[in-house]
């Protein structure tokens, strides 16, 4: 399982697959209370594994990028266009445009089980036609990239291996901003972020993702990187890069972003290699420690704005599941825990549904969270 999303009419989707080098992957419609399997789509073609992802769309469909495969499907799971990707890579999910076109790129780095340090190619950033999915733009970039997809309006934002790149989209063709220069990898031990968060102002990003393929169960004591994991912030205006430590340790990694509360200016970033996670302020200069603690933490993070909480999770080895927690965002303290029924880390992808329940998702696993 990869995740849940809830499409036209409240409905519960969830994308699961099968792993392997020529992996499938399957869309299921799910009881919102019970978690049982109302309706379960053809399998639908894949490649590489790498987790990908599904989206509904505005036009009513739900679209699906796994391997090396996108799908389009109605929401009774009917398959309405498939299309094969040019490279026999996985492509690591999408966004959906103003346009409604859906822009996808490969993914440049090793896949599960594979050892470190292998020569990355650059990737290549797609925009596919929302009707039948065939390219109606390409451009390869000049770095290879990882990192999931992020998009401002028609500004896409890719996390190369070294720097971010800004890719405008104007309707009919790609062009890669010139002037936007956000080199953020620039020290010894540091390795490539993962996907970014996009504010008014800045993108916000973690750095050290190396090592992300040889997940096992967990990522603690998995990270290569000597240097300190940081969070990184770039302007968008300026294209200026900060660091911040997220705990000052070596080998951390990550493989999923920060989470960005901006009407409290808290940013909250993770280093699942130490099993730290940290809570920032931030103004238009500065990003400055607020609060710090230990937590097995890897996967999305769901902010609830309205209430300064954000839902987390804590992998516990020692009881045998990983338990899902929710924190106050102002202090790092814990509100709420509760056990799931996943025996592995969560490094995927959680949804909140239209009555406020959690649905909480590992490759393994999927839970249902009642709030109250």
């Amino acid at each position: 399982m990869t995740m849940p999303i809830v499409g036209p009419n409240d409905e519960l989707f969830l994308q699961r697959v099968m792993p392997g080098p020529n992996s499938v992957a399957w869309v299921e419609k799910i009881d919102p209370l019970t978690l049982e399997t109302l309706a379960q789509s053809e399998q639908l073609a894949g490649g590489p594994m790498w987790p990908g992802g599904m989206a509904a769309h505005a036009n009513g469909s739900l679209y699906v990028v796994f391997g090396n495969h996108a799908h389009r499907l109605s929401t009774d799971l009917a398959v309405i266009a498939s299309f094969e990707l040019p490279r026999v890579r996985p492509y690591n999910s999408f966004v959906i445009l103003p346009t409604g076109h859906i822009a996808t790129k490969d993914f440049s780095g090793p896949l599960p089980g594979q050892p470190n340090g292998a020569p990355m190619n650059n990737t290549e950033l797609l925009i596919l036609d929302p009707e039948d999915l065939h390219i109606v733009a390409r451009l390869e970039l000049a770095e290879p990239s990882i990192a999931r997809l992020s998009a401002d309006g028609n500004n896409i934002y890719v996390v190369g291996d070294h720097t971010l790149i800004r890719v405008i989209w104007n309707g009919e063709s790609l062009l890669v901003d010139e002037t936007f220069n956000a080199r953020y990898r620039t020290l010894d031990g540091q390795t490539f972020g993962w996907d970014t968060v996009i504010t008014d102002d800045d993108a916000w990003f973690l750095d050290n993702g190396e090592g992300t393929q040889l997940f096992t169960g967990s990522f603690r004591g998995v990270g290569i990187s000597t240097a300190p994991l940081h969070l990184v912030r770039v302007n968008k205006q300026t294209g200026h890069v900060t660091l911040t430590e997220i705990c000052g340790l070596p080998n951390g990694i990550v493989a999923n972003p920060p989470v960005v509360d901006t009407r409290r200016q808290i940013v909250v970033g993770f280093d699942s290699g130490n099993g730290v996670i940290s809570g920032f302020d931030y103004d238009e200069n500065s990003v400055t420690l607020r609060w710090s603690h230990e937590q097995n933490h890897a996967c999305h993070m769901l902010l609830i704005p309205e209430t300064g909480q954000i839902v987390t999770a804590d992998y516990r080895p020692e009881l045998g599941c990983e338990q899902v927690v929710v924190l106050d965002i102002t202090t790092g303290k814990e509100v709420a825990r509760v056990s799931t029924s996943s025996p592995i880390q969560s490094a995927v992808f959680p949804a909140i549904g239209p009555r406020g329940d959690i649905y909480w998702c590992s490759m393994t696993t999927i839970t249902r969270i009642s709030v109250r």
